[in-house]
C-alpha cells in the first residue's frame, strides 16, 4: 500500500485514490471523503491521535486507524 492520509505532514495535501476496505464510515462518505477529492492534514492531535483534516472545506478528525485506510496520490506543492 501506498501514502494514506495517516502519513501526511502538516500542510501536505493528497487526492483520495481509493479505500483500503469498505470499512469507513458512512460519515465520513457523507462529508465528501471520496475518491478524486482532495485531503490536506490539517494537525495530529498531542498523542498522534485524532487527526485534523480538511476534505472540501470542511474539517474532520478521524482516527488514525481509519485514516490508514484512505490511500492519496500526494499534491507536490514545491513549484508553486
Amino acid at each position: 500500500m501506498g501514502t494514506t492520509v495517516a502519513h501526511l505532514k502538516q500542510g501536505q495535501k493528497g487526492i483520495i485514490k481509493e479505500f483500503e476496505d469498505n470499512l469507513l464510515p458512512i460519515k465520513l462518505l457523507e462529508l465528501g471523503c471520496l475518491p478524486g477529492h482532495e485531503v490536506e492534514l490539517v494537525q495530529i492531535a498531542p498523542l498522534n491521535d485524532p487527526i485534523y483534516i480538511n476534505v472540501n472545506g470542511a474539517h474532520i478528525a478521524i482516527r488514525r486507524s481509519t485514516a490508514l485506510q484512505i490511500e492519496l496520490e500526494l499534491i507536490d506543492d514545491s513549484g508553486l
